[in-house]
Formats: structure tokens, C-alpha cells, sequence
């Protein structure tokens, strides 16, 4: 039976008089897909920044693979693996040249090719990053979390602006993250992409969890309390029309 590899204890976030992040207490199981859910401005993000140790916590405790971030937090840092976004990129280098430089910040060797083949990004091996696609950056973004062969992967919103292809196809690679034995966290404002990739989901409002279940018993004990929608459910939607029609291979979006 999976172990929890993250726990979070009544963890509270202040800045100043105001309180981001409210008691919030769960656990990330090993091996799992687990998304964290809410509006903008929730606490969502600030949460998984405490977690990945780059915002320090105002009270609480977090646990990261049975390291306390308090005591260890390089040791945490060599087992996780985190989205960047595009300013954490030098602009004068090509992908395998960033890869070969975030290795070697990390003291590992690595084939740049083989992790640019997994994200199917190969032939841009001598782009710039910021002459990708808006889907390439995301793939290519992932890329860089797997460098230093994480246990846990953090992805912050990783299919916002993407088109359908782009977005399904990046389902698919997750997937196959967390098939290969990586533990997936994820943020998303998405919630047929929460409903298709995690196991778990914990709904944040206003600093404070409100709810933490699988997608499907959240949805069941929603239509137990008599829910019902205005329109009728189809068994397919648009997006599937157009996916249908239009492929969901690999494109240069």
C-alpha cells in the first residue's frame, strides 16, 4: 500500500496581517497524481512554494520523503523537480546547451537528446527557448525537472494557453511521469484536466482546504445532495469533436 511521501501539517503562510495560507493540513500519496484546486489567489501556489522550499512558512510543518524542510532543505531540493518558467532561462542558449548547464548545477550527467526525445523536442535541440512554441516551452519546461531524476515533480498550471493538442498531449506525458515512479503535484484551474490525470484532489478557498477527495467521490457526493445541471451531459464534447477531426499528434503549435 502507497506510503504518504509529502505531509503537511496546519501550515500557515502571513504576510503581514494578512494570512495566505490558513492551517492547511493533507498528504500526497507515493506514486500518485494529486492536484490542488482553486481560484486565483487561494493559496495555491504559495502552498507548493513552501513545499519546494523557496518561500519560507510562517508556522506548520511540511515533510518531504520523511525530510523535515526545516532541517534539510538541500536534501529536499535534490529529490524534487520543479516547472520553471520562461525567466529561468538563459536567452543565448540552445535547449541541449540549458540542459548541460542545469546538469551540471545538479552534478549529474545527463543525454540531453534522450530527455528532449522525451518530451518529443529533439529536433529543436539548437533552438533558443524562446523560439519554441507555447506548447514546446511547456514540454521543454518539464524536460528540465527531470534532470536531476526527481522522486516528486511540481507543475504550476502546466497547460494554461495551450491549444487542445497541445493540452491533451501534455496529459499524456504526465502520465507517463508518474508511470515511470514519479510522484506528480499539480496546479490547474482546469478541472476536466484534474477530473482525467489525479487520483486526488484538495479544493483550496481562501487559504483554507474545503475539500479532499478522489474527483469521482467529489462529483458523487455533489449529485447525493440533489445537483442536478441545467443541461444535459453528452458523452463527448466539443473539445473531442475537434480533437477527432483534427488529430492529437505531436504539431510545432
Amino acid at each position: 500500500m502507497a506510503q504518504p511521501i509529502i505531509k503537511v501539517q496546519d501550515l500557515v503562510k502571513r504576510y503581514g496581517n494578512f494570512e495566505a495560507v490558513k492551517g492547511i493540513s493533507f498528504e500526497v500519496m507515493e506514486g500518485e497524481i494529486f492536484g490542488l484546486l482553486g481560484p486565483n489567489g487561494a493559496g495555491k501556489t504559495t502552498t507548493l512554494e513552501i513545499i519546494e522550499t523557496l518561500r519560507p512558512k510562517t508556522s506548520g510543518s511540511v515533510i518531504v520523503d520523511g525530510i523535515d524542510i526545516d532541517s534539510d532543505r538541500q536534501a529536499v531540493k535534490n529529490i524534487i523537480g520543479v516547472q520553471l518558467q520562461a525567466a529561468g532561462y538563459y536567452p543565448n542558449l540552445n535547449l541541449k546547451q540549458i540542459i548541460e548547464l542545469f546538469a551540471g548545477l545538479y552534478n549529474r550527467t545527463v543525454d540531453p537528446l534522450a530527455l528532449l526525445d522525451k518530451v518529443n523536442l529533439r529536433e529543436k535541440a539548437k533552438n533558443k527557448y524562446k523560439e519554441l512554441s507555447g506548447g514546446q516551452k511547456q514540454r521543454f519546461s518539464i524536460a528540465t525537472t527531470l534532470i536531476n531524476q526527481p522522486k516528486i515533480i511540481f507543475l504550476d498550471e502546466p497547460t494554461t494557453g495551450l491549444d487542445p493538442q497541445a493540452r491533451r498531449n501534455l496529459w499524456d506525458l504526465i502520465k507517463q511521469l508518474r508511470a515511470s515512479g514519479a510522484t506528480v503535484v499539480i496546479t490547474t484551474h482546469y478541472m476536466d484536466e484534474a477530473e482525467e490525470l489525479c487520483e486526488r484532489v484538495a479544493i483550496v478557498d481562501s487559504g483554507r482546504i474545503i475539500a479532499i477527495n478522489t474527483p469521482h467521490a467529489l462529483i458523487d457526493n455533489l449529485l447525493a445532495s440533489g445537483f442536478t445541471r441545467a443541461k444535459a451531459v453528452k458523452g463527448a464534447n466539443l473539445e473531442d469533436v475537434f480533437l477527432n477531426m483534427t488529430g492529437k499528434e505531436w504539431r510545432d503549435e
